[in-house]
């Protein structure tokens, strides 16, 4: 794996070296998405095989795979989605937070950096998508989904704690590919472990360059060529200039690590969030007479289905692809994010996680999709997928929010490019070793990927991006499978615990 690796990276910086030496009849953002789309064509064939079809509607594995594990583990845990959300607020307020307890970052640090890797584009652009493939329904399947979802998050991130690393001087590597070798190992199944473990670390080094780079500069670039002349202004024929100027500013971000990159998410996070649904609200209240109409729209297309896209089963798989997607829930990314927080209690950062897909796809997305269905601008088959799509419903009441939606996308993607470039950057060194030359390699490729995201065509971007980060759901979900058990035992533990009021170590 390792010299695969090394081939690989070699081979990615050979061709991005080979940009320059650009065909006369090619321009730049045109020889590198030539380049990138057969690679997305493959990679998305694979992931999304189809298990079965029905009504002509192929249903991929992956997404039974994901939705199945999610109830499963809601059911396995009793419903600790809904029964803990107290619980995880009021931890999340530091209500049992002890000074000296190990790791990085606090728990709302470590929030809010889960969450700058998935509230963003993915709410405002995938929502979008969903609604323009999958009809209004879509939405309806993604909030299901963000539901169950919280308690596969629950599983993941406390699991990621439990098995971390501590180094001496204090920093902290955990996430999917530790609790997948020593929990294995520990069972003495050891070498199934390191095979998931380094299977879970390759995929997630992709996701990083894809959904995690690619996806979020691409939909940036697209938003800010739109309030800046359209396509036929310099950043409109020359993206590429874009992707190098954002590229910069991610790399003074990521050469600070975990505490830089949680310092900035901290702040953006909150703040962008807050001002995108206050914008939401606006829009939905001015038109609070179409609100009961819209909520009909989305269940009735929930249940039949957008009939040009297969109908119901069409509907729900495009819901709960877009839904994964945003929350990542299953994947196991923010796992590794969570691993770095200050506590010696592992399950409670479970039950912090678990607050990220109720935020990102039940309360953002929906207000997304709302403000999509009230305007009407998805009927519209002439305005294009994605980002363009809730800019345009937005203007319908807030003539000027193309403008406000830019610099939003603008902070909410670099957010998510800053945070997936630590998940990237652990898997990378993970199995490369933390040696200064593996570090920087990775950080030399993930900064020259957001040229090439700024660059390449939208439906390549989704097709890698999302082929990529699903597949991290393969041997992540098979070792929380494996280790679920531990995991209720220890949420049991700590429940019992609150109720008794004796959690001696905690303040």
């Amino acid at each position: 794996m390792r010299k695969f690796l090394l081939l690989t990276s070699t081979f990615l910086l050979t061709q991005l070296s080979s940009f320059g030496q650009v065909a006369e009849e090619q321009s730049i953002d045109e020889t590198i998405d030539s380049l990138f789309t057969p690679l997305a064509d493959i990679i998305e064939a694979i992931i999304f095989f189809p298990l079965f079809s029905i009504n002509e509607i192929d249903v991929p594995f992956i997404v039974v795979w994901l939705i199945t594990a999610a109830i499963v583990f809601t059911v396995y845990l009793n419903f600790i989605n809904f029964r803990g959300f107290k619980h995880a607020i009021n931890i999340v307020k530091g209500k049992y937070t002890h000074e000296g307890d190990p790791g990085e970052v606090t728990h709302f640090q470590a929030l809010t950096t889960a969450l700058s890797g998935t509230v963003g584009l993915g709410n405002i652009g995938g929502v979008a998508i969903a609604i323009s493939v999958g009809g209004p329904g879509a939405t309806f399947w993604m909030v299901i989904f963000g539901l169950f979802g919280m308690t596969a998050k629950f599983v993941e991130c406390a699991l990621a704690v439990k098995f971390r690393d501590v180094h001496a001087d204090g920093t902290v590597s955990g996430g999917p590919m530790y609790y997948l070798k020593r929990g294995f190992s520990n069972q003495g199944w050891g070498r199934v472990g390191i095979f998931l473990a380094s299977l879970f670390s390759f995929m997630a080094i992709l996701a990083s360059f894809g959904g995690g780079n690619m996806y979020q500069v691409n939909q940036a670039a697209q938003q800010f060529v739109n309030i800046s002349g359209g396509e036929d202004s310099f950043f409109g024929q020359n993206t590429w200039v874009f992707g190098v100027i954002f590229s910069i500013l991610v790399a003074v971000v990521i050469i600070g690590g975990i505490k830089s990159i949680a310092n900035v998410t901290e702040k953006i996070v909150p703040f962008m969030c807050g001002l995108y649904v206050l914008a939401a609200m606006f829009v939905i209240v001015t038109n609070i007479g179409q609100v009961p109409e819209a909520f009909l729209a989305i269940f009735d297309g929930a249940i039949n289905g957008k009939a040009a896209t297969g109908g119901l089963v069409g509907t729900l798989v495009q819901g709960l692809r877009r839904a994964t997607f945003s929350n990542e829930a299953g994947v196991g990314s923010a796992a590794i994010a969570h691993s770095a927080v200050k506590t010696s209690e592992p399950v409670t950062e479970g039950f912090v996680a678990s607050l990220e897909p109720f935020v990102d796809t039940v309360i953002v997305c929906t207000m997304t999709a709302l403000v999509i269905v009230i305007s009407g601008a998805y009927k519209d088959e002439t305005i294009p997928d994605g980002i363009d799509l809730t800019s345009t419903a937005f203007a319908t009441v807030i003539e000027w929010f193309p403008y406000l939606l830019a610099v939003a996308v603008i902070l909410f993607a670099f957010s998510t490019l800053v945070s997936w470039s630590y998940y990237g950057l652990k898997a990378w060194t993970y199995l490369l070793g933390d040696s200064q030359a593996a570090v920087f390699s990775y950080k030399l490729i993930f900064c020259l990927l957001v040229v090439v995201g700024a660059s390449a065509s939208l439906g390549s971007v989704i097709a890698f991006s999302d082929a990529v980060l699903l597949g991290m759901s393969l041997p992540n979900l098979i070792g929380c499978y494996f280790l679920v058990p531990l995991v209720k035992k220890d949420m049991q533990s700590f429940l019992r615990r609150v109720e008794q009021d004796k959690i001696e170590v905690y303040k």
